[in-house]
Protein backbone atom coordinates (compact mmCIF):
# COMPACT_ATOMS: atom_id res chain seq x y z
CA UNK A 1 0.00 0.00 0.00
CA UNK A 2 1.23 3.24 -0.70
CA UNK A 3 2.21 5.48 1.78
CA UNK A 4 0.32 8.92 2.29
CA UNK A 5 1.96 12.04 1.08
CA UNK A 6 4.12 14.33 3.06
CA UNK A 7 2.40 17.55 0.66
CA UNK A 8 0.19 17.89 -2.39
CA UNK A 9 1.33 21.11 -3.70
CA UNK A 10 -0.94 22.72 -5.66
CA UNK A 11 -0.14 24.13 -9.19
CA UNK A 12 -2.50 26.85 -10.47
CA UNK A 13 -2.92 27.45 -14.09
CA UNK A 14 -1.28 31.15 -13.17
CA UNK A 15 1.86 29.35 -11.13
CA UNK A 16 3.73 27.76 -13.54
CA UNK A 17 7.02 28.62 -12.06
CA UNK A 18 9.71 26.17 -11.05
CA UNK A 19 10.77 28.03 -8.14
CA UNK A 20 7.17 28.83 -6.49
CA UNK A 21 7.66 29.25 -3.07
CA UNK A 22 5.02 26.20 -2.71
CA UNK A 23 8.15 23.77 -4.56
CA UNK A 24 10.99 25.47 -2.27
CA UNK A 25 10.96 22.58 0.06
CA UNK A 26 9.58 19.80 -2.34
CA UNK A 27 10.78 16.45 -2.10
CA UNK A 28 9.98 13.56 -4.87
CA UNK A 29 10.18 11.36 -2.52
CA UNK A 30 7.71 12.37 0.07
CA UNK A 31 5.46 15.28 -2.08
CA UNK A 32 3.78 15.06 -5.11
CA UNK A 33 1.89 18.06 -7.17
CA UNK A 34 -1.48 17.70 -8.16
CA UNK A 35 -2.89 20.33 -11.29
CA UNK A 36 -6.15 19.97 -13.21
CA UNK A 37 -7.61 21.43 -16.15
CA UNK A 38 -11.32 22.16 -15.64
CA UNK A 39 -14.03 23.34 -17.44
CA UNK A 40 -15.63 26.12 -14.92
CA UNK A 41 -12.02 27.88 -14.76
CA UNK A 42 -13.42 28.49 -18.44
CA UNK A 43 -16.93 29.26 -18.19
CA UNK A 44 -17.53 31.20 -15.33
CA UNK A 45 -16.82 33.69 -17.61
CA UNK A 46 -17.16 32.46 -21.13
CA UNK A 47 -13.41 32.42 -21.79
CA UNK A 48 -12.13 33.17 -24.68
CA UNK A 49 -10.18 30.48 -27.08
CA UNK A 50 -7.27 32.13 -26.95
CA UNK A 51 -7.26 33.13 -23.07
CA UNK A 52 -8.32 28.99 -22.57
CA UNK A 53 -5.57 27.92 -25.30
CA UNK A 54 -2.82 29.92 -23.50
CA UNK A 55 -3.84 28.47 -20.13
CA UNK A 56 -4.28 24.92 -21.21
CA UNK A 57 -0.78 24.86 -23.09
CA UNK A 58 1.26 26.55 -20.90
CA UNK A 59 -0.14 23.83 -17.70
CA UNK A 60 0.62 20.91 -19.81
CA UNK A 61 4.27 22.11 -20.96
CA UNK A 62 4.99 23.08 -17.18
CA UNK A 63 3.77 19.78 -16.31
CA UNK A 64 5.85 18.02 -18.99
CA UNK A 65 8.86 20.18 -17.37
CA UNK A 66 8.13 18.60 -14.06
CA UNK A 67 7.71 15.12 -14.77
CA UNK A 68 11.17 14.98 -17.18
CA UNK A 69 12.67 16.04 -13.35
CA UNK A 70 10.96 12.44 -12.32
CA UNK A 71 8.25 14.80 -9.96
CA UNK A 72 5.10 13.04 -9.64
CA UNK A 73 2.28 14.86 -11.14
CA UNK A 74 -0.66 14.31 -10.60
CA UNK A 75 -2.22 15.87 -13.52
CA UNK A 76 -6.11 15.84 -14.92
CA UNK A 77 -6.68 16.59 -18.52
CA UNK A 78 -9.58 18.56 -19.46
CA UNK A 79 -10.75 15.85 -21.31
CA UNK A 80 -10.31 13.23 -18.80
CA UNK A 81 -13.11 10.46 -17.85
CA UNK A 82 -14.89 12.00 -15.13
CA UNK A 83 -13.04 15.01 -14.38
CA UNK A 84 -15.63 16.80 -11.89
CA UNK A 85 -15.15 19.79 -13.83
CA UNK A 86 -14.53 22.04 -10.99
CA UNK A 87 -10.93 22.29 -9.29
CA UNK A 88 -12.54 21.84 -5.89
CA UNK A 89 -13.99 18.37 -7.32
CA UNK A 90 -10.56 17.05 -8.78
CA UNK A 91 -8.90 18.33 -5.47
CA UNK A 92 -11.25 16.52 -3.50
CA UNK A 93 -10.72 13.03 -5.33
CA UNK A 94 -6.81 13.65 -5.61
CA UNK A 95 -7.17 14.17 -1.07
CA UNK A 96 -8.85 11.08 -1.10
CA UNK A 97 -6.70 8.91 -3.60
CA UNK A 98 -3.51 10.28 -1.98
CA UNK A 99 -4.10 10.61 1.98
CA UNK A 100 -2.16 13.55 1.57
CA UNK A 101 -1.43 14.72 5.31
CA UNK A 102 -0.84 18.21 4.48
CA UNK A 103 -1.59 20.73 0.75
CA UNK A 104 0.94 23.33 0.27
CA UNK A 105 0.00 26.22 -2.17
CA UNK A 106 1.31 29.68 -3.39
CA UNK A 107 -1.17 32.26 -2.53
CA UNK A 108 -3.54 32.38 -5.81
CA UNK A 109 -4.48 35.23 -7.75
CA UNK A 110 -8.55 34.73 -7.30
CA UNK A 111 -10.37 35.15 -4.51
CA UNK A 112 -13.13 32.88 -5.90
CA UNK A 113 -10.53 29.88 -6.26
CA UNK A 114 -8.95 30.69 -2.76
CA UNK A 115 -12.27 30.20 -0.99
CA UNK A 116 -13.36 27.22 -2.90
CA UNK A 117 -9.70 25.46 -2.20
CA UNK A 118 -10.08 26.34 1.63
CA UNK A 119 -13.25 24.84 1.55
CA UNK A 120 -12.50 21.49 0.07
CA UNK A 121 -9.60 21.64 3.18
CA UNK A 122 -11.89 22.08 5.61
CA UNK A 123 -14.29 19.11 4.26
CA UNK A 124 -11.57 16.99 4.67
CA UNK A 125 -10.15 17.93 7.49
CA UNK A 126 -6.29 18.58 6.07
CA UNK A 127 -4.41 21.78 6.38
CA UNK A 128 -3.22 23.81 3.66
CA UNK A 129 -0.39 25.64 3.80
CA UNK A 130 -0.54 29.23 1.91
CA UNK A 131 2.90 30.71 1.01
CA UNK A 132 3.54 34.11 -0.64
CA UNK A 133 3.93 34.26 -3.66
CA UNK A 134 7.85 35.46 -4.84
CA UNK A 135 6.61 37.26 -7.83
CA UNK A 136 6.31 40.34 -6.54
CA UNK A 137 8.21 42.90 -4.89
CA UNK A 138 6.07 43.58 -1.68
CA UNK A 139 3.33 41.50 -0.08
CA UNK A 140 0.13 42.14 0.49
CA UNK A 141 0.59 42.46 4.18
CA UNK A 142 2.84 45.59 3.26
CA UNK A 143 0.31 46.68 0.88
CA UNK A 144 -2.17 46.53 3.60
CA UNK A 145 0.57 48.89 5.75
CA UNK A 146 1.10 51.61 3.32
CA UNK A 147 -2.73 51.86 3.26
CA UNK A 148 -3.26 51.92 7.07
CA UNK A 149 -4.38 55.41 7.80
CA UNK A 150 -4.70 56.80 4.51
CA UNK A 151 -8.11 58.68 2.88
CA UNK A 152 -6.70 57.87 -0.49
CA UNK A 153 -4.33 55.24 -1.86
CA UNK A 154 -2.67 56.31 -4.96
CA UNK A 155 -0.05 54.94 -7.08
CA UNK A 156 2.38 57.17 -6.67
CA UNK A 157 3.08 57.14 -3.18
CA UNK A 158 2.93 53.67 -3.08
CA UNK A 159 5.15 53.17 -6.24
CA UNK A 160 8.27 55.60 -5.19
CA UNK A 161 8.06 53.86 -1.74
CA UNK A 162 9.21 50.85 -3.54
CA UNK A 163 11.40 52.40 -5.64
CA UNK A 164 12.97 53.61 -2.32
CA UNK A 165 12.90 49.97 -1.27
CA UNK A 166 14.17 48.22 -4.01
CA UNK A 167 16.55 50.89 -5.30
CA UNK A 168 15.74 50.78 -8.59
CA UNK A 169 16.47 53.28 -11.07
CA UNK A 170 17.39 55.34 -8.06
CA UNK A 171 20.48 57.29 -7.15
CA UNK A 172 21.25 57.12 -3.59
CA UNK A 173 17.85 58.54 -2.55
CA UNK A 174 16.90 60.41 -5.08
CA UNK A 175 15.55 59.03 -8.18
CA UNK A 176 17.27 58.59 -11.58
CA UNK A 177 17.17 61.55 -13.64
CA UNK A 178 15.39 63.58 -10.48
CA UNK A 179 11.99 63.18 -11.57
CA UNK A 180 9.74 60.14 -10.42
CA UNK A 181 7.96 59.29 -13.45
CA UNK A 182 7.61 60.60 -17.19
CA UNK A 183 4.33 60.78 -17.91
CA UNK A 184 4.52 64.14 -20.03
CA UNK A 185 7.40 62.81 -21.77
CA UNK A 186 5.51 59.21 -22.50
CA UNK A 187 2.23 60.76 -24.50
CA UNK A 188 3.38 61.01 -27.99
CA UNK A 189 0.87 60.26 -31.21
CA UNK A 190 2.27 59.37 -34.51
CA UNK A 191 1.17 62.04 -36.55
CA UNK A 192 -0.13 62.02 -39.85
CA UNK A 193 3.00 60.30 -41.40
CA UNK A 194 1.51 57.10 -39.35
CA UNK A 195 4.15 54.90 -37.37
CA UNK A 196 6.23 53.52 -39.85
CA UNK A 197 8.01 50.43 -40.37
CA UNK A 198 7.32 48.36 -37.26
CA UNK A 199 9.54 45.78 -34.83
CA UNK A 200 8.16 42.26 -35.64
CA UNK A 201 6.30 41.10 -32.14
CA UNK A 202 7.51 37.69 -30.71
CA UNK A 203 5.40 35.45 -32.02
CA UNK A 204 5.71 31.12 -31.26
CA UNK A 205 4.48 28.53 -33.48
CA UNK A 206 2.44 25.82 -32.01
CA UNK A 207 3.81 22.87 -30.82
CA UNK A 208 2.14 19.42 -31.01
CA UNK A 209 1.08 19.72 -27.40
CA UNK A 210 -0.32 22.96 -28.15
CA UNK A 211 -2.17 22.00 -31.37
CA UNK A 212 -3.73 19.17 -29.27
CA UNK A 213 -4.84 21.93 -26.90
CA UNK A 214 -6.27 24.16 -30.50
CA UNK A 215 -8.36 21.21 -31.56
CA UNK A 216 -9.71 20.31 -27.79
CA UNK A 217 -10.47 23.90 -27.08
CA UNK A 218 -12.12 24.66 -30.64
CA UNK A 219 -14.54 21.29 -30.55
CA UNK A 220 -15.35 21.95 -26.36
CA UNK A 221 -15.56 25.71 -26.25
CA UNK A 222 -16.80 26.40 -30.02
CA UNK A 223 -19.20 28.91 -28.77
CA UNK A 224 -16.49 31.04 -26.79
CA UNK A 225 -15.33 33.99 -28.40
CA UNK A 226 -12.83 34.66 -30.70
CA UNK A 227 -10.36 32.47 -32.23
CA UNK A 228 -7.21 30.43 -32.09
CA UNK A 229 -6.42 30.57 -35.71
CA UNK A 230 -3.10 33.05 -34.87
CA UNK A 231 -2.05 31.60 -31.36
CA UNK A 232 1.39 32.77 -30.75
CA UNK A 233 1.89 33.10 -27.30
CA UNK A 234 4.32 32.02 -25.59
CA UNK A 235 3.63 28.95 -23.98
CA UNK A 236 6.86 28.20 -21.82
CA UNK A 237 9.78 29.67 -20.05
CA UNK A 238 12.12 29.27 -23.05
CA UNK A 239 9.80 31.49 -25.08
CA UNK A 240 8.57 34.02 -22.08
CA UNK A 241 12.86 34.73 -22.40
CA UNK A 242 12.70 35.23 -25.66
CA UNK A 243 10.00 37.57 -25.75
CA UNK A 244 11.60 39.57 -23.18
CA UNK A 245 14.72 40.19 -24.68
CA UNK A 246 13.26 40.63 -28.20
CA UNK A 247 11.33 43.10 -26.48
CA UNK A 248 14.22 45.05 -25.00
CA UNK A 249 16.21 45.00 -28.17
CA UNK A 250 13.65 46.24 -30.47
CA UNK A 251 10.97 47.82 -29.03
CA UNK A 252 11.65 49.23 -25.47
CA UNK A 253 13.79 52.27 -26.79
CA UNK A 254 10.33 53.54 -27.69
CA UNK A 255 7.92 52.44 -26.17
CA UNK A 256 7.85 55.59 -23.77
CA UNK A 257 6.75 57.73 -26.82
CA UNK A 258 4.22 55.63 -28.44
CA UNK A 259 2.50 54.02 -25.44
CA UNK A 260 -0.36 55.51 -25.65
CA UNK A 261 -0.77 56.01 -29.38
CA UNK A 262 -2.27 53.75 -31.62
CA UNK A 263 -3.15 53.34 -35.00
CA UNK A 264 -5.50 51.49 -37.32
CA UNK A 265 -4.23 47.85 -37.85
CA UNK A 266 -1.42 47.73 -35.77
CA UNK A 267 -1.59 45.24 -33.23
CA UNK A 268 1.44 45.00 -31.61
CA UNK A 269 3.72 48.58 -31.99
CA UNK A 270 5.64 49.25 -28.88
CA UNK A 271 4.12 47.54 -26.65
CA UNK A 272 5.84 44.72 -24.48
CA UNK A 273 3.63 41.81 -24.81
CA UNK A 274 4.96 40.23 -22.08
CA UNK A 275 2.02 40.50 -19.42
CA UNK A 276 0.64 36.78 -20.09
CA UNK A 277 4.15 35.44 -19.78
CA UNK A 278 4.15 37.65 -16.20
CA UNK A 279 0.93 36.73 -15.00
CA UNK A 280 1.18 32.86 -15.79
CA UNK A 281 4.67 33.33 -13.70
CA UNK A 282 6.93 32.01 -16.96
CA UNK A 283 8.79 35.51 -16.19
CA UNK A 284 9.39 36.93 -12.50
CA UNK A 285 9.08 40.52 -12.61
CA UNK A 286 12.53 41.30 -11.34
CA UNK A 287 14.10 40.20 -14.09
CA UNK A 288 12.08 41.88 -16.18
CA UNK A 289 12.63 45.29 -14.23
CA UNK A 290 16.21 44.27 -14.14
CA UNK A 291 16.63 44.23 -18.02
CA UNK A 292 14.77 47.13 -18.47
CA UNK A 293 17.07 49.36 -16.01
CA UNK A 294 20.12 47.66 -17.96
CA UNK A 295 18.86 48.96 -21.15
CA UNK A 296 19.36 52.65 -19.36
CA UNK A 297 22.64 51.84 -17.54
CA UNK A 298 23.79 51.03 -20.91
CA UNK A 299 22.78 53.57 -22.72
CA UNK A 300 20.11 51.43 -25.14
CA UNK A 301 16.76 53.09 -24.32
CA UNK A 302 16.25 56.33 -22.62
CA UNK A 303 15.29 56.96 -19.22
CA UNK A 304 11.43 58.23 -19.85
CA UNK A 305 11.03 54.88 -21.62
CA UNK A 306 12.13 52.56 -19.18
CA UNK A 307 10.59 54.36 -16.34
CA UNK A 308 7.37 54.48 -18.15
CA UNK A 309 7.65 50.41 -18.85
CA UNK A 310 9.55 50.05 -14.83
CA UNK A 311 6.04 51.89 -13.19
CA UNK A 312 4.05 49.07 -14.83
CA UNK A 313 5.82 46.60 -12.83
CA UNK A 314 7.06 48.46 -9.79
CA UNK A 315 4.51 50.87 -9.65
CA UNK A 316 0.87 49.35 -11.10
CA UNK A 317 0.97 45.90 -11.02
CA UNK A 318 1.90 45.95 -7.18
CA UNK A 319 -0.26 48.37 -6.50
CA UNK A 320 -3.46 46.75 -7.84
CA UNK A 321 -2.78 43.63 -6.61
CA UNK A 322 -2.74 45.34 -3.14
CA UNK A 323 -6.04 47.13 -4.02
CA UNK A 324 -7.52 43.40 -5.24
CA UNK A 325 -6.46 41.33 -1.56
CA UNK A 326 -7.35 43.91 0.39
CA UNK A 327 -10.88 45.46 -0.45
CA UNK A 328 -12.12 42.05 -1.75
CA UNK A 329 -14.96 40.51 -1.76
CA UNK A 330 -16.42 43.93 -1.41
CA UNK A 331 -14.83 45.59 -4.30
CA UNK A 332 -16.43 43.35 -7.03
CA UNK A 333 -19.71 44.32 -6.37
CA UNK A 334 -19.03 48.01 -6.42
CA UNK A 335 -21.27 50.51 -8.56
CA UNK A 336 -20.64 53.99 -7.12
CA UNK A 337 -22.11 55.62 -10.56
CA UNK A 338 -24.60 53.09 -10.54
CA UNK A 339 -24.73 51.94 -14.00
CA UNK A 340 -26.88 49.37 -14.83
CA UNK A 341 -27.12 49.24 -18.96
CA UNK A 342 -25.78 45.75 -20.66
CA UNK A 343 -22.70 45.34 -22.38
CA UNK A 344 -23.69 45.66 -26.04
CA UNK A 345 -23.79 42.61 -27.99
CA UNK A 346 -21.14 44.31 -30.77
CA UNK A 347 -18.04 43.96 -27.77
CA UNK A 348 -18.72 39.83 -28.41
CA UNK A 349 -18.51 40.27 -32.32
CA UNK A 350 -16.86 43.63 -33.10
CA UNK A 351 -19.50 44.14 -35.75
CA UNK A 352 -19.52 47.97 -35.09
CA UNK A 353 -19.20 51.39 -37.43
CA UNK A 354 -17.41 53.11 -34.66
CA UNK A 355 -13.77 52.73 -36.41
CA UNK A 356 -12.12 52.98 -33.17
CA UNK A 357 -14.12 50.06 -31.43
CA UNK A 358 -14.09 47.88 -34.10
CA UNK A 359 -10.74 47.87 -34.61
CA UNK A 360 -9.88 47.13 -30.62
CA UNK A 361 -12.71 44.52 -30.49
CA UNK A 362 -11.29 42.73 -33.49
CA UNK A 363 -8.24 42.25 -32.73
CA UNK A 364 -9.29 41.51 -29.02
CA UNK A 365 -10.96 38.67 -30.73
CA UNK A 366 -8.73 37.61 -33.49
CA UNK A 367 -5.60 37.68 -30.47
CA UNK A 368 -6.85 37.56 -26.95
CA UNK A 369 -5.58 40.94 -26.79
CA UNK A 370 -5.12 45.13 -26.73
CA UNK A 371 -2.89 47.94 -25.20
CA UNK A 372 -3.62 49.44 -22.43
CA UNK A 373 -4.98 52.45 -24.19
CA UNK A 374 -7.29 50.42 -26.62
CA UNK A 375 -8.89 48.91 -23.13
CA UNK A 376 -8.68 52.33 -21.02
CA UNK A 377 -9.54 54.51 -23.32
CA UNK A 378 -11.47 53.01 -26.26
CA UNK A 379 -13.20 49.97 -24.88
CA UNK A 380 -13.48 51.18 -21.07
CA UNK A 381 -13.84 54.62 -22.34
CA UNK A 382 -17.11 53.95 -23.81
CA UNK A 383 -18.61 51.64 -21.76
CA UNK A 384 -18.17 54.38 -19.12
CA UNK A 385 -19.78 56.78 -21.07
CA UNK A 386 -22.28 54.43 -21.97
CA UNK A 387 -23.33 53.64 -18.30
CA UNK A 388 -22.97 49.61 -18.94
CA UNK A 389 -22.90 48.29 -15.55
CA UNK A 390 -19.01 47.78 -13.84
CA UNK A 391 -19.87 44.47 -13.02
CA UNK A 392 -20.70 43.26 -17.18
CA UNK A 393 -17.84 45.27 -18.43
CA UNK A 394 -15.64 43.31 -16.18
CA UNK A 395 -16.86 39.98 -17.10
CA UNK A 396 -15.96 40.54 -20.77
CA UNK A 397 -12.33 41.81 -20.35
CA UNK A 398 -11.57 38.62 -17.72
CA UNK A 399 -13.52 36.53 -20.84
CA UNK A 400 -11.22 38.05 -23.36
CA UNK A 401 -7.57 38.98 -22.46
CA UNK A 402 -4.82 36.43 -22.59
CA UNK A 403 -3.66 38.25 -19.63
CA UNK A 404 -6.83 38.64 -17.18
CA UNK A 405 -6.53 37.06 -13.92
CA UNK A 406 -9.02 38.42 -11.73
CA UNK A 407 -6.47 40.01 -8.93
CA UNK A 408 -5.34 42.88 -11.69
CA UNK A 409 -8.04 42.76 -14.17
CA UNK A 410 -10.75 43.47 -11.58
CA UNK A 411 -9.26 46.68 -10.53
CA UNK A 412 -8.35 48.10 -13.54
CA UNK A 413 -11.56 47.55 -14.87
CA UNK A 414 -14.08 48.47 -11.84
CA UNK A 415 -11.56 51.09 -10.55
CA UNK A 416 -9.39 52.77 -13.03
CA UNK A 417 -11.53 52.25 -16.33
CA UNK A 418 -15.02 52.37 -14.69
CA UNK A 419 -14.49 54.46 -11.65
CA UNK A 420 -16.96 52.36 -9.59
CA UNK A 421 -15.24 52.54 -6.68
CA UNK A 422 -15.80 56.48 -6.53
CA UNK A 423 -12.31 57.47 -6.87
CA UNK A 424 -10.46 54.69 -4.05
CA UNK A 425 -8.16 54.20 -6.76
CA UNK A 426 -8.14 56.43 -9.71
CA UNK A 427 -8.42 60.67 -8.45
CA UNK A 428 -10.73 61.39 -11.61
CA UNK A 429 -13.11 59.26 -14.19
CA UNK A 430 -10.82 59.11 -17.34
CA UNK A 431 -13.58 60.39 -19.51
CA UNK A 432 -12.87 62.11 -22.73
CA UNK A 433 -14.56 62.75 -25.95
CA UNK A 434 -13.99 61.38 -29.75
CA UNK A 435 -10.96 64.52 -30.32
CA UNK A 436 -8.48 62.36 -27.57
CA UNK A 437 -9.38 58.67 -30.20
CA UNK A 438 -8.45 61.46 -33.18
CA UNK A 439 -5.20 62.60 -31.44
CA UNK A 440 -4.38 59.87 -30.69
CA UNK A 441 -4.54 57.89 -33.68
CA UNK A 442 -5.98 57.81 -37.41
CA UNK A 443 -9.01 55.86 -36.25
CA UNK A 444 -11.49 58.36 -36.89
CA UNK A 445 -9.90 59.25 -40.78
CA UNK A 446 -11.71 56.55 -42.01
CA UNK A 447 -14.87 56.55 -39.72
CA UNK A 448 -17.93 57.76 -40.76
CA UNK A 449 -18.59 59.62 -37.72
CA UNK A 450 -17.28 63.66 -37.01
CA UNK A 451 -15.47 63.36 -33.49
CA UNK A 452 -16.00 67.90 -33.13
CA UNK A 453 -19.92 66.83 -33.54
CA UNK A 454 -21.89 65.95 -30.42
CA UNK A 455 -25.10 65.75 -32.29
CA UNK A 456 -26.54 64.96 -35.76
CA UNK A 457 -26.50 61.90 -38.24
CA UNK A 458 -22.40 62.02 -38.05
CA UNK A 459 -21.72 63.11 -34.44
CA UNK A 460 -19.04 60.45 -33.18
CA UNK A 461 -20.86 58.78 -29.82
CA UNK A 462 -18.17 59.62 -28.04
CA UNK A 463 -18.44 62.84 -28.28
CA UNK A 464 -22.22 62.81 -27.99
CA UNK A 465 -21.96 60.30 -24.54
CA UNK A 466 -19.19 62.19 -23.25
CA UNK A 467 -21.10 65.56 -22.85
CA UNK A 468 -24.31 63.57 -21.89
CA UNK A 469 -21.97 61.69 -19.08
CA UNK A 470 -20.47 65.17 -17.39
CA UNK A 471 -23.84 66.40 -17.48
CA UNK A 472 -25.75 63.64 -15.91
CA UNK A 473 -22.74 63.43 -12.89
CA UNK A 474 -22.32 67.40 -12.94
CA UNK A 475 -23.52 67.39 -9.36
CA UNK A 476 -21.12 64.49 -8.04
CA UNK A 477 -18.05 65.47 -10.13
CA UNK A 478 -17.92 69.11 -9.10
CA UNK A 479 -16.65 68.08 -6.00
CA UNK A 480 -13.61 66.52 -7.29
CA UNK A 481 -11.10 69.06 -8.06
CA UNK A 482 -9.81 67.51 -11.21
CA UNK A 483 -12.94 67.76 -13.34
CA UNK A 484 -13.77 71.16 -12.18
CA UNK A 485 -12.28 72.45 -16.14
CA UNK A 486 -14.18 69.96 -18.05
CA UNK A 487 -17.27 71.19 -16.21
CA UNK A 488 -16.34 74.90 -17.25
CA UNK A 489 -16.70 73.51 -20.89
CA UNK A 490 -20.03 71.70 -20.34
CA UNK A 491 -21.56 75.10 -18.59
CA UNK A 492 -20.32 77.01 -21.47
CA UNK A 493 -23.27 75.27 -23.72
CA UNK A 494 -26.74 76.40 -23.92
CA UNK A 495 -29.83 74.49 -22.38
CA UNK A 496 -30.95 73.86 -25.83
CA UNK A 497 -27.07 71.74 -26.58
CA UNK A 498 -27.82 70.16 -23.89
CA UNK A 499 -31.10 68.62 -24.25
CA UNK A 500 -29.76 68.13 -28.11
CA UNK A 501 -27.16 65.81 -26.99
CA UNK A 502 -28.73 64.16 -23.98
CA UNK A 503 -31.52 63.08 -26.82
CA UNK A 504 -29.10 62.13 -29.24
CA UNK A 505 -27.11 59.89 -26.46
CA UNK A 506 -30.66 58.25 -25.59
CA UNK A 507 -31.52 57.41 -29.35
CA UNK A 508 -27.51 55.57 -29.37
CA UNK A 509 -28.40 54.08 -25.99
CA UNK A 510 -31.19 52.29 -27.86
CA UNK A 511 -29.91 51.94 -30.76
CA UNK A 512 -26.94 49.89 -29.57
CA UNK A 513 -29.52 48.04 -26.61
CA UNK A 514 -28.30 50.02 -23.79
CA UNK A 515 -31.13 50.80 -22.20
Amino acid sequence: MTPPLRHLVLILGDQLDEEASALHDFDPLQDAIWMAEVDEESTHVPSSKQRTTLFLSAMRHFAARLQAKGWSVLYTALDAPNNAGTLAGELGKAILQTQAKQLVMTAPGDWRVLQSLRAVARQHDVHLEIRDDSHFFSTVREFAEHAQGRKQLRLEYFYRALRHKTGILMDGKKPVGDQWNFDHDNRGSFGQQGPGVLPKPSRFAPDTITHAVIALVNLRFAHHPGSVASFGWPVTREHALVALAEFIAHRLPSFGLYQDAMWEGEVWLYHSHLSCALNLKLLNPREVVAAAENAFRTGHAPLQAVEGFVRQLLGWREYVRGMYWTQMPAYLELNTQEAQAPLPDFYWTGETDMACLRDAIGQTLAHGYAHHIQRLMVTGLYALLLGVKPQAVHQWYLAVYVDAVEWVELPNTLGMSQFADGGLMASKPYVASGKYIDRMSNHCKGCRFNPALSTGETACPFTTLYWNYLDRHADTLAKNPRMLMQLKNLNRLTAADREAIAAQAQLHRRQHKAG
